[in-house]
């Protein structure tokens, strides 16, 4: 006999739906600056190139200058902002006001990776014309085009690569062998977590992304970059969460507020590589 006073059970704890919740690229870039109103001013210094001379015929070493550039970010203000009713914050599964917290902020470090992205979109140096499946050769070729623009290799060149490239990358010896790293991908090594992290090979930390420009297209617009080749600034000042409750309405909410602006900072510093990640997309 088939029951028919059925019991359904609600789980109270919400699962947290599958979107990037924290910025990926922030600890990648330059995030100090001098913020003035709504600009943020980032000073590359250099010597230009100079030689070094030798004493002139006065018996005088000829002096010169630096070479200071100031490059200015605009920063803008970005919003995200839930609303609910209190029949649905009370009647609706799960802790509701957690859920607002969560997403609102996951919307704003989503947006600062999307400002980063579009600084990098602006690269002018780049080693291919045309997408290319991912290889070691190509990912060499970027890292030697890097370092003939006088990029040191000190520990801040970084890799903002789709995850597309990175599985073909996974496919490589070189990549993937205790013969060449020690850390491996397959087994011990770094895996993705929703959380700031990359892989550490060839002198380079590689950042596997969700939102490259071209995802899954052939069209992939991948990176390798020096950290100080680009500026990300927010006013930390002028960051604000609100969460509340309006009586008249009957509803709560929670926003989340920050001005926040990027620039291309040395153009030398960012080489990109145009990848067709076509192969891997979602069938």
């Amino acid at each position: 006999m088939a029951e028919t006073s059925l019991q359904t059970i609600y789980r109270e704890e919400f699962i947290a739906g599958f979107e990037q919740h924290q910025s990926l690229l922030r600890d990648s870039v330059i995030t100090e600056a001098n913020v003035d109103g709504n600009q943020a001013v980032f000073l590359v210094a250099d010597s230009g190139s100079a030689t070094a001379v030798t004493r002139g015929a006065n018996g005088l070493i000829p002096a010169r200058a630096d070479n200071l550039t100031q490059l200015t970010a605009t920063l803008a203000e970005w919003h995200d902002l839930v609303r609910k009713t209190r029949f649905n914050i009370t009647q609706a599964q799960g802790d509701q006001r957690a859920i607002m917290q969560m997403t609102t902020m996951a919307v704003i470090n989503r947006k600062v990776d999307s400002d980063i992205i579009a600084q990098l979109d602006t690269a002018s140096n780049a080693i291919n014309a045309t997408g290319e499946a991912a290889t070691v050769e190509q990912f060499i070729h970027a890292l030697v085009a890097l370092g003939n623009n006088d990029v040191p290799f000190d520990g801040n060149v970084w890799s903002l690569l789709s995850r597309a490239y990175i599985g073909r990358l996974m496919q490589t010896t070189e990549f993937s062998s205790a013969d060449y790293i020690r850390r491996q991908p397959y087994e011990g090594g770094a895996k993705w977590k929703d959380q700031p992290g990359f892989w550490d090979w060839n002198d380079t930390k590689l950042i596997s992304h969700p939102q490259v420009t071209g995802n899954a297209t052939d069209t992939e617009k991948c990176y390798v970059y020096h950290k100080n080749a680009v500026g990300h600034a927010i006013d930390m000042a002028g960051f604000n969460t609100a969460v509340g409750y309006d009586d008249e309405q009957d509803y709560s909410y929670c926003r989340a507020s920050t001005f926040m602006g990027s620039k291309m900072l040395q153009q030398s510093g960012v080489i990109q590589i145009l990848h067709d990640g076509s192969g891997f997309a979602t069938v």
